[in-house]
């Protein structure tokens, strides 16, 4: 982000991100000083019965918001309190200027998953900010979220809560306030953001880690409308408290999303975080073994030990070609065989009828393998973090765990053989290539893998017979063609000294063997 920015105004229509990797900072912005806001902003709040006091200071809070009151509303969700929530009750919120409105839905155990889908849908704007009813915002905070998605498409943006007690704190207190929230609960016990940690470690989300939506934890972000239901929308069936926003967080960033931080977006949450401390770790444990089914990311809840899940870590597609379908039947079996076992083995092919008869016989109980059309694996796996491809033709003991270990942080990774290439990539870069019509390549490094390192297994031209070791292609197992290839793929003295070792026994091999024949 540059201070010295020359964008003056919006653009008619917020752009996708355009960046490598996650970092934001490569996003033009203009200062918070020159931002001249233009686009409407619904603040979506689930309710539940919140205590009026504490709901009337939020108001409050939104009512000293920076940002032009004509241009934001504030879409309350009320998930079936008893008795229902009438703004008439509170003359506080007459006072607030602003425009709210009440949306009530039935309950259905804890609805903050629903009420946040509630709301967007009754939402008259396109800029989606999601608050807590018991939450604070500084006066900027609408500002600084807003500034993002007057120029982001895809973008979700972060802000950072504490937790203070001000059960003491008048709403009036609040609204007429001389100057910061900082300022007014100076001197009180706080509970700082914890998220700021892993804001440090994480090199403020700019860092190439799978797990960068675990930031986005309780209500202080912001998404656009088109793309919050291109995600999907919060995920419905969370109906304990915990986990649904760092799930929908995970699909957003699998799908391409800049997370952006926003600092200046502050609020403060009403109470302490020890409060009914062991309710809550008893419902995000509870949540936490739900959410291992749907966040294909290696936890203590979801160890790779033969599990198979609703969102596989990998989608391997195997293009059938014209081979015969016991080729094949040979590639999908050593795909299911592979030590990383949370996958799903995608045989595209053409209908084909005995062919077809062939592979559904012999993976028809198998759920971990199908046949499919021709198409795009992201559209039916659009949350699962890597995607696979291979011809039929090639085989490889572990492959899929070489090949991830292979791609390391890169965006994506190719191992070039005759006539095809075998190919991992992550999905987030996928997605951003697909809204910006360009390559997975432009948007993090591309690497090229030796393909005898990954001790590939090539099946011989039809009408030419092979067997044993043989049946490996010289063309990718050639000594000359892997000495070459790893003298390019040197990172360390360690490597390079095992690598003229390795030489060194393979020409002393040869110059015996020479001997041997005279």
């Amino acid at each position: 982000m540059s201070p010295d920015s020359e964008l003056k105004s919006p653009p008619a229509v917020p752009a996708p991100a355009n960046v490598r990797y996650n970092d934001w900072r490569q996003v033009a912005l203009p200062p918070p000083e020159r931002f001249a806001p233009s686009l409407p902003v619904s603040v979506v709040m689930p309710y539940y019965q919140t205590p009026a006091a504490k709901l009337e200071r939020t108001l409050a809070a939104l009512a000293g918001q920076t940002y032009p009151r004509q241009l934001f509303e504030v879409v309350i969700v009320d998930d079936g309190s008893e008795p229902p929530l009438e703004l008439s009750l509170s003359p506080s919120m007459a006072y607030a200027g602003i425009n709210i409105r009440v949306v009530r839905q039935e309950r259905r155990g804890f609805g903050i998953a629903r009420a946040r889908n509630t709301g967007v849908r009754a939402a008259a704007h396109d800029i989606i900010l999601f608050l807590d009813s018991d939450t604070l915002p500084e006066a900027g905070w609408l500002m600084a979220h807003a500034r993002w998605h007057h120029y982001v498409s895809d973008v979700l943006t972060v802000g950072l809560r504490a937790h203070v007690a001000m059960d003491d704190v008048a709403p009036e207190s609040i609204r007429r306030r001389p100057g910061t929230l900082r300022e007014l609960f100076a001197g009180r016990p706080i509970d700082a953001p914890w998220s700021e940690k892993y804001l440090r470690r994480t090199n403020d989300l700019t860092a190439g880690a799978d797990d960068l939506f675990r930031v986005v934890v309780g209500g202080n972000f912001g998404i656009g409308r088109d793309f919050y239901w291109q995600i999907g929308g919060t995920d419905e069936s969370f109906v304990r408290w915990g986990m649904e926003e760092a799930e929908f967080a995970y699909r957003a960033q699998i799908r391409g999303a800049l997370l952006a931080p926003v600092r200046e977006a502050y609020a403060w949450h009403q109470g302490r975080w020890a409060e009914d401390r062991a309710e809550k770790r008893r419902s995000n444990r509870m949540n936490l073994a739900k959410s291992a089914n749907l966040i294909a990311v290696p936890d203590r809840f979801r160890p790779n030990a033969g599990r198979i899940y609703p969102v596989p870590r990998y989608v391997v597609t195997i293009a059938a070609g014209d081979g015969p379908a016991e080729q094949v039947i040979a590639a999908t079996a050593s795909i299911l065989s592979d030590r990383a076992y949370d996958l799903v083995a995608r045989i595209e092919m053409d209908g084909d009828g005995e062919r077809l008869a062939l592979l559904q016989d012999a993976f028809g109980p198998e759920p971990r393998a199908r046949v499919a059309p021709k198409g795009d694996s992201l559209d039916e796996f659009p949350a699962s973090p890597f995607h696979i491809t291979l011809p039929a033709t090639v085989t490889g003991k572990d492959l899929v765990h070489r090949l991830r270990a292979r791609l390391g942080d890169a965006a994506i990774a190719t191992a070039s053989l005759p006539g095809s290439e075998v190919t991992i990539v992550r999905a987030w870069a996928l997605h951003r290539a697909r809204r910006n019509g360009a390559s997975p390549g432009d948007y993090g490094e591309t690497r090229r893998i030796p393909p005898g390192r990954l001790k590939l297994k090539v099946a011989p031209p039809e009408g030419k017979s092979t067997s044993g070791a043989a049946s490996y292609t010289r063309l990718v197992l050639r000594k000359r063609d892997i000495l070459r290839e790893r003298w390019r793929d040197i990172h360390s003295l360690r490597e390079a000294w095992w690598l003229a070792r390795w030489a060194a026994l393979w020409c002393r091999r040869r110059l015996m063997a020479r001997r041997r024949r005279v």
